[in-house]
């Protein structure tokens, strides 16, 4: 570095080490994912307490205003821009240290998009499934017709929810871009597959509280509300992390993960329409969901068992 067009400046030596002092932090992974964390939590712990300054309950907003609130979903891909801004690192679209926004089918890479769109699907009607064996009085062979479902538009909802999601879910692809895009392959780096699988589904999980705490992800009416939620809420993002960043690193991409999660907000599921969740006791320990999350996420450890690179 102490080179300068083909001659050595001694001065110009010093002045570089001085700089590669001043920013070792930002050239290290640690150092970038701290900068990261530091916008996007920063900037979405500040937009929801701006969108919602008299911290209304969720059900308690009208829908646009909970679209307004939702907003905030996009600073983690905001967070990413940021980050790589301060640090220097690029903008590459594609290849290794990248954002991972190319697209690619080769090596039969197409499969994970399918696996993206269907398994939400999967997973729903199982955790419905799970959900009316765990607790048969929740089961009500019209409980569709209360939620103003035809039995027509039953039929063809897990199809309806899964275009929808794709089409409309800016959040899913805030998220992705930010989480599975920059935070997890720094974790990787930092600490290895499993470990990094934990830790990154905390982060996610805390990153969610603000909306946790008012009822955004599991409503109001449980025992230990709000805190419990927020635990609840990191578990469920340490199973959910997997799945995700499971499709992210195979493909190379981060939209596998953003139809997946899309997808899976929409929750395709044709069993839901035969199921009373009021009827589920509060507080009755893992729910049939949850527990159909679980179990998928167990598959893909198994799928996912290639070694780790030292």
């Amino acid at each position: 570095m102490g080179k300068m067009n083909g001659k050595t400046d001694i001065t110009g030596t010093k002045a570089a080490g001085s700089n590669r002092e001043k920013s070792g932090f930002l050239r290290s992974d640690a150092g970038r994912l701290i900068v990261y964390l530091f916008f996007a939590f920063g900037g979405a712990f500040a937009w929801f307490a701006i969108a919602n300054p008299g911290h209304l309950l969720w059900n308690d907003m009208t829908s646009e205003w909970q679209s307004f609130v939702s907003l905030g979903m996009l600073f983690p891909a905001i967070a990413h821009i940021l980050t790589r801004r301060v640090t220097g690192e690029g903008f590459r679209l594609t290849g290794e240290d990248s954002m991972m926004l190319g697209i690619s089918f080769r090596n039969r890479k197409w499969i994970l998009y399918l696996v993206a769109v269907f398994l939400p699907w999967f997973y729903c009607e199982l955790g419905a499934a799970l959900t009316i064996l765990m607790h048969q009085e929740a089961y009500d062979p019209q409980h569709y017709l209360t939620e103003g479902v035809s039995p027509e538009m039953l039929k063809i909802l897990p199809a309806a929810c899964i275009v929808s999601g794709m089409l409309g879910s800016f959040a899913a692809f805030g998220e992705e871009a930010g989480w599975r895009g920059y935070m997890m392959p720094k974790l990787r780096k930092l600490m290895g597959k499993y470990p990094a699988l934990i830790v990154g589904g905390i982060i996610w999980g805390l990153w969610h509280a603000p909306l946790t705490v008012i009822g955004h992800n599991f409503g109001t009416d449980y025992p230990g509300f709000p805190y419990v939620g927020v635990l609840k809420m990191c578990f469920f993002c340490i199973v959910m992390g997997t799945l995700l960043t499971f499709v992210t690193e195979v493909s190379g991409s981060i939209w596998p993960a953003a139809i997946l999660h899309a997808v899976n907000n929409t929750n395709p599921c044709i069993l839901n329409g035969f199921v009373d969740y009021d009827k589920v006791p509060a507080g009755s320990g893992l729910s049939g969901e949850s527990l159909a999350v679980l179990l998928t996420a167990a598959v893909v450890l198994v799928v996912w068992r290639k070694p780790e690179r030292k």
